[in-house]
């Protein structure tokens, strides 16, 4: 027994395995990724494992305008201080995108950087329709016809010393004649007095919600809301079941005529949500503002655009943008409903454009009249940023974009410092 147990002893002293995240990490020859179009682009490879260079890797790059098929794809090996290759340049204002990745024990590792070629400049293809705003005062004007009908459920876990926290429902319009119900999470502050309100509005998906109870404990009354009609409170269970199956792709039910596209329900629902704060009677009568990334940077500019009650808005990489890009050969914006994928033109019917022209983001942003706060990064392959741009080009009202270049669809705790600093100072501004 000893033998063995020195046998094993000595083993460890020998046979240490490791093991350690490997990293792609791609760069520009630019330290702001800013270019003139025109002008070349060189990206730098680097493969790193526990901070030291890789031996022995191979990567593939592929260099193109964001979104579209590559124009270079190219394998090769990365020596020990960097690979440099050639990207080529863009003759027009855009983005242009090197992917880079490496096969290594049947894994796959990934790195992107994204060159900025005069993004300031960036048109929106999507039209602006003669109707645009008649359409949306008619659904304003049926939706202040149903009273708000307000249900609130205390939830006691949810609040804090300082705040307390309901389920909220709300009447609604719906897609057809039958009115809908719209859910949300209300975190109030205790204390007696006035306060600022803020709606938060959600990305994507199928969830449930908690609130913002730490922030009404600091004095501004929320209402995060969820968009499909349905409690924002059951299990997690109940989500994923309609996520698989009932809301499956919600974002295109509806998109082959403007009056039953999902969207038009939600829009509307935001605006009630709105109703609802103005009518509290803790609000302080003057200062209201919305928040949200992605599908929820796009639901904060058109909100604020669609209601006048709004003063304010904060958005992180609003989706919805210029989504008609791909009819023009560029990035268009989430849902890429008219992206060819892998050759297939899904949405692309003459109807379904004309739906996208009265809920896409651009044309809500060129009739924005309050401040905005912006944040996104160029690696975005949710929301590309050319899509993005093509929104916040457009806005006349006062603006501020803080780029967090090498971030894709997520935020840095930088950004989101800074998001907050500016949304908190907005809403307790005298």
């Amino acid at each position: 027994m000893r033998r063995f147990l020195l046998f094993f002893a000595a083993l460890g002293l020998f046979a240490q395995d490791r093991v350690g995240t490997i990293q792609v990490r791609v760069s520009t020859d630019h330290a702001d990724w800013r270019y003139e179009p025109g002008q070349p682009v060189r990206f730098r490879i680097v493969a790193v494992q526990d901070g030291q260079p890789l031996s022995g890797a191979n990567v593939t790059y592929r260099i193109g305008p964001e979104m579209m098929p590559p124009k270079i794809e190219q394998t090769a090996a990365v020596p020990a201080d960097g690979l440099v290759v050639d990207g080529g340049t863009l003759n027009e204002p855009g983005f242009l995108r090197c992917i880079v990745t490496l096969e290594r024990k049947g894994k796959t590792y990934r790195g992107l950087a994204t060159a900025a070629f005069r993004p300031e400049a960036i048109e929106p293809t999507q039209q602006d329709p003669a109707d645009f705003d008649a359409f949306w005062a008619a659904g304003k004007a049926a939706l202040a016809k149903l009273p708000i009908d307000a249900k609130l459920t205390l939830l006691p876990d949810y609040g804090n010393a300082a705040a307390d926290c309901y389920h909220l429902n709300l009447q609604n319009v719906g897609a057809s004649a039958t009115p809908s119900r719209f859910y949300g999470v209300l975190c109030e502050p205790k204390a007696p007095g006035k306060y600022p309100a803020l709606l938060s509005v959600p990305g994507a998906g199928v969830r449930p919600y908690r609130g913002l109870a730490a922030m009404a404990a600091r004095g501004v009354i929320t209402l995060q809301v969820g968009i499909h009609g349905i409690p924002v409170t059951m299990e997690q269970s109940v989500y994923d079941s309609l996520g698989a199956g009932a809301l499956a792709n919600y974002n295109t039910i509806g998109l082959d005529h403007r009056d039953r596209y999902y969207f038009r329900r939600v829009y509307l629902g935001c605006v009630r949500a709105n109703d609802f704060l103005t009518s509290h009677p803790k609000w302080d009568g003057a200062h209201l503002a919305v928040t949200g990334g992605s599908q929820g940077g796009a639901l904060s500019i058109i909100t604020a655009a669609l209601d006048p009650r709004v003063k304010g808005l904060a958005a992180y990489y609003p989706a919805l943008s210029d989504v008609t890009g791909y009819l023009q050969n560029r990035a268009g914006g989430w849902p890429h409903m008219f992206r060819a994928t892998e050759g297939v033109l899904r949405h692309r019917s003459a109807e379904k454009i004309e739906t996208s022209r009265y809920y896409d983001v651009v044309n809500f942003a060129r009739r924005l009249k309050v401040p905005g706060f912006y944040t996104w990064g160029f690696n975005d392959e949710t929301c590309p940023p050319t899509s993005m741009y093509s929104a916040y080009n457009v806005i006349p009202a006062p603006k501020k974009l803080l780029l967090a270049l090498e971030t894709g669809h997520n935020n840095i705790p930088e950004q989101v410092a800074e998001l907050d600093a500016w949304l908190e100072a907005f809403l307790k501004a005298n």
